[in-house]
């Protein structure tokens, strides 16, 4: 029997999964997870040789941030276009080369052909963002059998639906927004009864709270301004993610980039340490 696959089309990461005897099991990607444990990174890349999705797109982030797509599904159901040597692109073409990643390995992970998938979308994305969604599936060679509301999803994984009756509210605090969910539960069926939340808040905002820090941290003691340098601010951008994943358990972390500008010709490094009261303060 073809096994129908779920994807959660995240902001900055993209998860799928499958059932297997009643329990669901993570598809892993082709190059394995990447730092934080996260399978599929919902980066895009541009390239001389071609297409790059996933983690290699966003380990060559920094050499090529100009062709190096992230966070376009803050854009889905709008009319914004990605313009990349003179074509442009919609989210929904964008978003479907990363689904079309994620069915490839998925494909080649279970040994069959994969052509059918439940997604799920925030509860407050409206019919455009929701349709955007379903043709970002069809372009990628998907039949999107259902669009599963996230807070839903979380609630089935936590098996709220066997526990009877009542009212819950899921947090969901995703990588590019955070939506609050009061959903009432019966007989097994969750209705979403209000939804609200921000939906330009997330954990790569924090990102940018410590990459600003740094920069600014960074022209105070060397008198060198980074910001408007794309590639130092993308090296900026994937240390100061790590920071923050470091510090979910560690109380400081120092973050070393060397060689990230210069000055006078010579060679400047940044060594900064951040501790976990600081990246509380910042964000």
């Amino acid at each position: 029997m073809a096994k129908i696959i779920g994807i959660d089309l995240g902001t900055t990461n993209s998860e799928a999964g499958y059932m297997e005897g009643g329990t669901p099991r993570i598809i892993p990607s082709a190059e394995g997870s990447a730092y934080g444990g996260k399978m599929f990174p919902s980066v895009v890349a541009f390239t001389k040789d071609g297409i790059l999705v996933g983690e290699p797109a966003k380990r060559q982030a920094v050499l090529n941030p100009d062709r190096t797509v992230m966070q376009i599904k803050r854009k889905m159901g709008t009319d914004y276009k990605v313009r990349i040597d003179g074509k442009d692109y919609t989210p929904q073409e964008i978003s479907a080369m990363i689904l079309r990643k994620i069915k490839t390995d998925a494909e080649a992970f279970l040994g069959q052909p994969v052509n059918q998938a439940v997604i799920t979308v925030p509860a407050y994305f409206n019919d455009n963002q929701r349709q955007a969604t379903k043709d970002a599936g069809k372009i990628a060679g998907l039949d999107v059998l259902r669009l599963v509301n996230e807070p839903t999803a979380a609630a089935l994984a936590y098996g709220l639906d066997k526990k009877g009756e009542g009212k819950i509210a899921v947090l969901d605090l995703g990588g590019g927004t955070f939506d609050v969910t009061l959903m009432e539960m019966g007989e097994g069926v969750f209705e979403v009864i209000a939804t609200s939340g921000d939906t330009q808040l997330g954990g790569m905002d924090m990102d940018n709270a410590i990459i600003q820090w740094l920069a600014s941290e960074f022209r105070a003691e060397h008198g060198v301004d980074i910001s408007s340098d794309k590639q130092a601010m993308q090296r900026l951008r994937d240390a100061g993610e790590k920071a923050k994943i470091e510090l979910t358990s560690a109380t400081e972390t120092t973050i070393n980039l060397p060689f990230i500008a210069q000055k006078s010709g010579q060679p400047v490094h940044l060594e900064k340490k951040v501790t976990r009261a600081k990246l509380e303060q910042l964000i």
